[in-house]
């Protein structure tokens, strides 16, 4: 059972340094959301957003992320949606869909950074006609993000 049903959501730049339990932080400068864990376990959850991890809407007042949170390297194991700012409980996954889940992302990733035929974006266009300028790939940004909480 999740112990919060809804997120309320905070455009930040920074997260903070202790995340309030019902609270999705989002940085669109980072591309990245995170929450405490829904379930009450307070682990902290981090849901980039790229091609190929979590999509995120805004409908100008509430927020959903797509796909599924699967929590499954926490100790509580929690599966949910969230969507238009409320947590959805999912079923729990076995070993077995949690290992075909994993090959299936790491599939999608390899498919979508390892093909030529991606849409160029800006970044991947910037890294291709410097490739010695480090530090602005989105994992960088992310991790930039993350280790400027104060």
């Amino acid at each position: 059972m999740m112990r919060h049903s809804h997120l309320e959501h905070r455009f930040v730049q920074n997260i903070p340094t202790r995340l309030e339990p019902g609270v999705l932080y989002v940085s669109m400068e980072y591309g990245t959301a995170i929450h405490s864990c829904c379930c009450g376990c307070g682990e902290e959850v981090v849901t980039p957003f790229t091609p190929t991890d979590w999509r995120m809407t805004f409908d100008g007042e509430t927020i959903s992320l797509w796909p599924s949170v699967g929590n499954w390297n926490l100790a509580c194991r929690s599966h949910y949606v969230i969507e238009r700012g409320r947590v959805i409980e999912a079923g729990s996954w076995s070993s077995k869909q949690i290992a075909a889940g994993v090959r299936r992302e790491k599939a999608a990733k390899a498919s979508y950074y390892g093909s030529s035929n991606r849409p160029k974006t800006v970044e991947s266009t910037q890294m291709q006609s410097s490739p010695s300028k480090k530090g602005t790939g989105v994992w960088f940004l992310v991790i930039r993000w993350m280790l400027g909480r104060e």
